[in-house]
């Protein structure tokens, strides 16, 4: 059987030997993986692309449940990609959502660094926010 090996694919995915496995046994794999006479998995392929977009949707945020819901859709073929749609606009706008109260703190973070800055070089920086005022 020529394939991938589990080795190739984790170097492939970035995913762990041990993350594969975890994939494989919470059936959060496209289609079973064969195994050769000796017992190794053979991945092909379009399974390294299936777990990239997995390890995207999970470094996003996407729940495991919401993950292997999302895998069984697909696995069980057409005619349930209104739901597929459904379920991926839902983490869409779960991102979002982290993304603009990520940009809220960085704009605030980022105005503490510009009068930091602005202290630094005009050397007025000495007391600016400390725990006990300055004597």
């Amino acid at each position: 059987m020529n394939g991938l090996s589990i080795g190739d694919v984790a170097r492939a995915t970035g995913l762990s030997v041990h993350a594969l496995r975890y994939f494989e046994r919470e059936e959060l794999l496209l289609r079973a993986i064969p195994r050769t006479s000796g017992g190794q998995r053979v991945y092909d392929p379009a399974d390294v692309e299936w777990l990239l977009l997995c390890n995207r949707l999970r470094e996003s945020g996407m729940p495991i449940a919401t993950l292997k819901t999302f895998t069984g859709l697909v696995r069980s073929g057409p005619g349930n990609e209104s739901a597929r749609l459904k379920l991926l606009e839902a983490h869409e706008q779960v991102v979002r959502d982290r993304l603009a109260e990520l940009t809220a703190h960085l704009s605030i973070i980022h105005d503490k660094v510009a009068t930091y800055r602005a202290h630094v070089t005009e050397g007025t920086a000495v007391g600016v926010w400390a725990p006990t005022p300055p004597q």
